[in-house]
């Protein structure tokens, strides 16, 4: 019986290594065969994320092709599998060459495993044991490399450093920031910021987890722990709605470090800064640790039982029809549907979780993903709107970074000129006030292209402007897989309904996807568990326009996480108050009768539901503080103390049990009426990566990040010159004095003055008229 050819895929071929057949995909690389077949193979260098940089030279093998063994070893990172190809990976020689690569790379390295933070999961550490030798042959003097201080976040140590460039690699193709780069040559060679500059990517951690020695370690981590002491507990991040698989490295119930948890359709295997190091804030010096009540305007630490009363006797005091509840937008499924039960039970309409939105008159209720985040890094075109995603979403702004290397244009239409990590392919920077009739624009050039116009569109797009640009982007939208953005400095407009209404007719118009952010970790649960007004029920700004005689906050932090800062400390100053909250600052302090200590995202069980619509669980990863209790149970307690009915589970189980499905609320098609472009200054707020919570507000390094920028009036140089203003003026905003800063990103007839400072969280919120008075 004759041989038989084995049959292979047009896509696919034969090799064969340490004496296994292995079938894989044409211009696979050596590495990812031994991978795929479990046979591991040392490396420093390689990563499966990163460009091929092949000079750690760690992962020799032998080759034989055509039965001829070739004559020197090869990099398994590097080289491409061909068909009939046999790889040696344990042969003598191939365990020779690796082994003298080892021993080239301990010569300089410093040997100081007892002090270094990398120890116990260093893979030089780990490599060495296998393929290092016991005793040096190297007596020279060791080389010694100056270190830099590249930021808070990341503490370096150079001297370790192995030269592998996985750093650069990220930070040029992931990062898309160019910061790190290779100096010198030879033994001379360092890698650095080239002019000792502060590493200011939103993605530095990631650059940790990349390095293979002790060269790039976790700054406020440092020092603290032993990775032998942690243990690793599986979470999710809740600083935006992505929520990045995570690990909390917990001691005695103390989160201590944050690490990325593979996931390739939400995170990849990357983290945000932002979900990394806010683990600061979980132990900030106001975090609550014991329920307090105001008596005589002192406040004074009680027990549950004495709190739970106080509340139970607030909120029973204040009609149903009086009773408003706010709550935070990062809240839990399970909690969230608590406090419908609580208001149901109380006889109130109003509940809202959309805090920092100021236009909520089309009713609007945040859906899931049209494009799937995985498929963002495919699309040939997007369409971004009122969004500055490096800060509102980093790691859905990577996707879309990666989508550019491949080829896809990006389009913009923003109230400043964001700073992006890719080159936009055409922008339309407008004052806040003119925001709406610059995408007019765009639908007027889709309209122009065969699309028809909605009636309640059709007169405002008639009567736009477009021009060639419009028409480009409305070309590239059309011409492939694209997705239309719709940003939180557009979903916090004040003329919000009609950007979304908007940016879904062009999306529509040309077959793009509509993706838009949610305000908020968990927004779209919220939304789906119908934690939105009910009939006859008001919105949150229309129970801060209309003052209720009584609140429930929820995780809210007045005014930091309010459109209007001033107008909710004014409805909630003169209003009974019962506040649910982790930490008690100054301002909760001033409007709240009694704050209960609930316990934060790592520290309790809950559901969050990220922007594909995935509803991810998550256990308590760690200790609250002191008598600190988990919000669902604090509310079931509250519920039972005023006999409510839903109330009666005994454990989450049970909870979950009794949330039933709700009817999904529909977008209304009422419109805010258009505003006018009437001349002077209109602010621009937009919420700064790093404040835009509690937790985060809290965390020490990020705050002293310097892309956490310090409150100002950004105003560009011809409005400034205008007005009679200098740099580094101080002027009168309200009752605020800041500096001025001139930021040619700016438009004419606006002023970006970021939100959730201390010194900005009242002023007038986004959109208004802003008056500027010297000092």
């Amino acid at each position: 019986m004759s041989a038989q050819p084995t049959p292979t895929a047009p896509d696919l071929v034969n090799i064969e290594v340490d004496g296994k057949s292995v079938q894989i995909r044409k211009g696979a690389l050596i590495i990812e065969a031994t991978d795929a077949v479990g046979i591991s193979l040392p490396r420093f260098c390689y990563h499966r994320k990163l460009p091929v940089a092949a000079n750690c030279r760690m992962c020799m093998v032998e080759v034989e092709m055509g039965g001829r063994m070739m004559p020197k070893p090869q990099p398994a990172c590097a080289t491409p599998v061909a068909e009939g190809m046999k790889v040696l990976t344990r042969s003598d020689k191939a365990l020779r060459f690796q082994k003298d690569v080892m021993e080239f790379l301990l010569i300089n390295h410093p040997l100081d495993c007892p002090i270094c933070d990398q120890g116990g999961e260093c893979e030089l550490q780990d490599l060495a044991l296998g393929y290092g030798r016991s005793v040096s042959r190297f007596t020279e003097r060791k080389r010694t490399i100056s270190d830099e201080n590249i930021g808070p976040l990341v503490a370096t140590e150079m001297t370790r450093c192995i030269h592998c460039t996985r750093c650069v690699r990220f930070t040029s193709e992931i990062a898309g920031t160019f910061e790190l780069g290779a100096m010198y040559r030879g033994e001379d060679r360092q890698i650095g910021t080239y002019i000792g500059k502060t590493v200011e990517t939103e993605l530095s951690g990631n650059i940790i987890d990349v390095c293979p020695v002790g060269a790039l370690t976790d700054k406020p981590f440092q020092f603290k722990a032993r990775a032998w002491e942690l243990i690793a507990r599986p979470s999710i991040g809740y600083h935006d709605a992505l929520g990045s698989n995570l690990w909390l490295h917990t001691r005695r119930g103390e989160v201590l470090r944050v690490v990325p948890r593979d996931n390739e359709a939400v995170n990849e295997c990357w983290l945000s800064d932002r979900d990394r190091y806010s683990r600061e804030g979980l132990y900030a010096a106001d975090r609550l640790h014991a329920p307090q009540i105001k008596r005589n305007g002192q406040w004074q630490q009680a027990s549950w039982e004495e709190a739970l009363a106080v509340a139970a006797e607030a909120v029973k005091s204040v009609p149903g029809s009086e009773l408003g509840i706010l709550v935070s937008p990062a809240t839990t499924n399970e909690e969230g549907d608590l406090l419908l039960r609580l208001a149901r039970g109380l006889g109130s309409a109003h509940i809202d979780h959309r805090l920092r939105q100021l236009d909520l008159s089309d009713r609007p209720v945040v859906e899931r993903f049209e494009v799937p985040v995985a498929e963002v890094a495919e699309v040939r075109a997007a369409l971004l709107v009122g969004s500055n995603l490096r800060h509102e979403i980093p790691l859905l702004n990577h996707r879309l970074h990666q989508a550019v290397k491949r080829g896809a244009k990006v389009y913009a239409v923003n109230p400043v000129r964001f700073e992006f990590n890719y080159a936009l392919a055409g922008e339309a920077i407008v004052s806040p006030a003119a925001m709406v009739d610059a995408l007019l624009a765009l639908a007027k050039a889709a309209v122009a292209g065969g699309a028809s116009a909605p009636a309640a569109l059709a007169d405002a797009i008639n009567g736009a402007q477009s021009d060639q640009g419009d028409h480009d982007a409305i070309a590239a939208l059309k011409a492939g897989k694209a997705v239309v953005i719709l940003g939180e400095a557009a979903a916090t407009h004040p003329q919000a309904s009609w950007l979304r209404a908007v940016a879904r007719f062009i999306a529509q118009a040309t077959g793009a996807g509509y993706d838009e952010l949610p305000v908020g970790a968990n927004a779209l649960g919220l939304g789906q568990g119908g934690v939105v007004p009910g009939n006859g029920g008001l919105d949150a700004q229309a129970m801060l326009a209309q003052p209720r005689k009584g609140y429930v906050l929820y995780g809210a932090e007045p005014p930091y996480d309010f459109a209007d800062g001033a107008a909710a400390l004014k409805a909630l100053g003169g209003a009974k108050v019962v506040a649910f909250n982790a930490y008690a600052g100054a301002a909760l302090r001033e409007v709240a009768d009694v704050i209960l200590p609930i316990a934060l995202l790592p520290e309790t069980d809950g559901t969050l539901v990220n922007v594909d619509g995935l509803a991810q669980g998550v256990i308590a990863g760690a200790k609250a503080p002191g008598e600190t209790r988990a919000g669902w149970k604090v509310l079931r307690a509250l519920g039972g103390m005023l006999q409510l009915a839903g109330f009666e589970f005994d454990d989450l189980a049970g909870l979950r049990e009794g949330i039933t499905a709700r009817p999904q609320p529909a977008h209304g098609a009422t419109l805010a009426p258009r505003q006018g472009t009437a001349g002077g200054l209109v602010r621009l707020a937009t919420w700064p990566i790093y404040r835009s919570d509690a937790v985060l507000r809290r965390a020490t390094a990020l705050n002293a990040h310097p892309i956490n920028r310090p409150a100002a009036v950004r105003m560009n140089a011809n409005e400034a010159m205008h007005h009679g203003l200098t740099a580094g003026t101080q002027v009168r905003v309200a009752d605020a004095l800041l500096p001025v800063a001139v930021d040619p990103a700016v438009p004419d007839g606006a002023v970006w003055i970021e939100a959730a400072h201390d010194l900005t969280a009242t002023l007038p919120p986004y959109g208004a008229a802003i008056t500027l008075s010297k000092a």
